[in-house]
């Protein structure tokens, strides 16, 4: 009958036993989380646990087996209501305070704290050293032996090696590449150790007040000085000191020294950038012949037209106060090295031979 039938299949599904979840390890656990979440394509930065707990992990990966459906749904609700529940997580001891502030407080604080504490650090210290100029690189290379400026050129970028070696005296760049050879053997322990060491040396230089040196800032006051102002300082420096009123020199941008600073095809962008009134201004107000020979460079790399409508509107403007002129310079120079920064153009390096 129908309804000893139902009865019989109401009988049947209480009589069977539910299947309970296996009973798991703390580590057991976790390489159930782990496997699920790299299952669902979840990028877990395993890197980052201590060596020996990514080493447990995996070992207990390989003697996990299979699991059933019922475990794996117990140990994915305990995870979910265990994170459910969590307010706050604060790092786990001072290794972890650390990271957590990396970057937060002061580098020779940081430093400090973990070699009071013996705190192993953690991270790539290449990539930081990759972020130091080269001019620090070169001479952090001369106070290291042959061998460990090796290795450091091996860990730079292609580019940034090759300038490191244009920073070194000949015959040292000429050892440290030699040396270069040596290194097939070197073991990545002993180059993490070498990578601490040397960023451990930029945690010890005292903090600077000015990031850039004093020869770069008096450059960029006397770029926005008067032409007399400048040429006038520029003057008593050498007779003070003629090492630093070259240097003062190397840092100077102004608008003379448009043709061996800007690559010909970026003159349109410039253009575009400014209006046309300061360019006008600016080219009607060039005296010396190295103004002159700006202006000749920059209306040599724009359209014909557009450069005979310039100097048809600039014999127009006729007389410009010098005043005026040197105020138009600043504004292209400024607009210049901002499309720079903004990486729109790049400027052609000042020749370190020069003066």
């Amino acid at each position: 009958m129908p309804g000893s039938q139902a009865s019989a299949i109401e009988t049947s599904d209480a009589d069977t036993p539910a299947v309970a979840p296996r009973s798991l390890s703390r580590t057991e656990k976790a390489a159930v989380i782990v496997r699920l979440l790299l299952n669902e394509g979840a990028d877990i930065p395993l890197e980052e646990l201590p060596d020996s707990l990514q080493e447990q992990l995996t070992h207990q990966l390989g003697r996990m087996g299979l699991v059933d459906r019922v475990t794996l749904g117990a140990v994915a609700q305990e995870f979910a209501d265990a994170l459910d529940s969590v307010g706050l997580s604060f790092p786990h001891g001072l290794a972890g305070a650390l990271d957590a502030v990396n970057g937060k407080i002061a580098p020779a604080t940081a430093a400090r704290l973990r070699k009071v504490a013996g705190v192993r650090q953690v991270g790539d210290p290449w990539q930081r050293l990759r972020e130091v100029p080269t001019e620090d690189l070169a001479l952090m290379a001369q106070a290291e032996s042959t061998e460990i400026a090796a290795v450091m050129l091996s860990k730079l970028e292609t580019a940034k090696a090759a300038q490191l070696l244009g920073h070194l005296p000949g015959p040292v760049a000429r050892r440290i590449t030699y040396a270069v050879s040596k290194t097939a053997n070197v073991t990545p322990e002993a180059v993490e150790r070498i990578g601490w060491s040397l960023a451990a040396q930029l945690d010890q230089r005292p903090s600077l007040a000015f990031k850039d040196g004093p020869g770069a800032r008096v450059g960029a006051i006397l770029n926005q000085s008067a032409a007399t102002t400048r040429d006038g300082l520029l003057t008593a420096l050498d007779e003070e000191d003629t090492e630093f009123a070259n240097t003062v020199r190397k840092s100077l941008f102004v608008f003379a020294h448009l043709p061996d600073r800007i690559l010909p095809r970026d003159v349109p962008a410039v253009f575009r950038e400014i209006e046309q009134p300061t360019w006008i201004t600016a080219m009607a107000g060039a005296k010396t012949n190295d103004d002159q020979a700006a202006v000749d460079f920059l209306l040599s790399n724009i359209s014909s037209r557009m450069a005979d409508n310039l100097r048809e509107e600039i014999g127009e403007r006729g007389k410009v106060k010098q005043q005026e002129a040197e105020e138009a310079m600043s504004v292209i120079i400024s607009a210049i090295q901002n499309l720079q920064e903004q990486g729109a153009i790049a400027l052609i390096e000042a020749d370190e031979d020069e003066e």
